[in-house]
This record gives structure tokens, C-alpha cells and sequence, in this order.
């Protein structure tokens, strides 16, 4: 086995670690966020949107944040703030109000 598999091989582990990874932490989140950078899952979720002259300009604030990348030693990261001028996708995953995976409705 030469050196290009085993990186090879160990690139595909730390992939499917992370897939399993996100699957397990899906649930315990309200909102995804799509940037052209990265993924993130998070609780808190505030966009600013700051018109330019020639382009948009958006100010993300996140908190309780979970980011996808392989390559950090942790990704449970407590604020990230983003600004960007590129595509911000969110998605509501589920509102406040919405009963808990496991919790009985009485």
C-alpha cells in the first residue's frame, strides 16, 4: 500500500466519521446555514443584510454552532460571525415550539 492510499484511506475514515457525526447532531439543532465556505447547524441565527453599491453584503452571526470540516479538532463552537457577499442558504429545521425527538405529547 503506498503513501497516496493510506492518505487516501484515512481522508474517506475522517469523512464518514463527520457524516455519522452530523446525522447524530442533526436533531439537536433549529436552523442549517449553507454559505459557499462552509455548512452549519445552530440554534441562534441572525442575517444583516448591508446593500453595497455593486454587491450584496451579508453579516451572519450564529451561536451553539456545529460546522462542518473535517479537519478541526472540535466543531461545537460557541459564536461564529460571517460576512460575506457570496449565497447564504438557511433552513428552518424546526420552530421553538415543536416538540423534541423522544418527548411524549401528554
Amino acid at each position: 500500500m503506498s503513501h497516496t492510499d493510506e492518505l487516501e484511506e484515512y481522508d474517506a475514515e475522517l469523512e464518514l466519521r463527520l457524516k455519522r457525526e452530523y446525522a447524530d447532531v442533526f436533531p439537536l439543532f433549529r436552523f442549517c446555514v449553507l454559505t459557499q465556505e462552509a455548512t452549519y447547524l445552530c440554534n441562534q441565527f441572525q442575517r444583516d443584510f448591508m446593500p453595497q453599491a455593486s454587491y450584496p453584503f451579508f453579516h451572519i452571526t450564529m451561536e451553539d454552532v456545529w460546522v462542518w470540516d473535517k479537519n478541526r479538532p472540535t466543531r461545537i463552537i460557541p459564536k461564529v460571525e460571517i460576512y460575506t457577499t457570496q449565497d447564504v442558504t438557511v433552513e428552518i429545521l424546526r420552530t421553538p415550539d415543536a416538540v423534541e425527538p423522544g418527548d411524549a405529547a401528554e
